[in-house]
């Protein structure tokens, strides 16, 4: 089972970091979701060993208050 290493925090640094297991990407989501509290903003970088980690930043719904990780883009140089 795939280990996914995270960390979430906002313009004051990281205030959550550690791993968690799950077979897909969206297990590991739904796995840190369920066990740390973040604010809308916070940023999550999540990722496993060898390749470069994802960056996602926490939305709420106007319409219906719900809370979802959202992909961030960056654009290349």
């Amino acid at each position: 089972m795939p280990r996914f290493s995270f960390t979430i925090g906002g313009p004051e640094g990281v205030r959550h970091a550690g791993t968690v297991h799950g077979q897909q990407f969206e297990d590991a989501i739904t796995a840190i979701r369920q066990r740390i509290d973040a604010d809308a903003g916070d940023t999550l970088e999540i990722g496993v060993a060898g390749f470069p980690p994802a960056h996602y930043r926490l939305v709420v719904s106007k319409l219906t208050g719900e809370e979802n990780w959202k992909p961030v883009y960056s654009l290349a140089a």
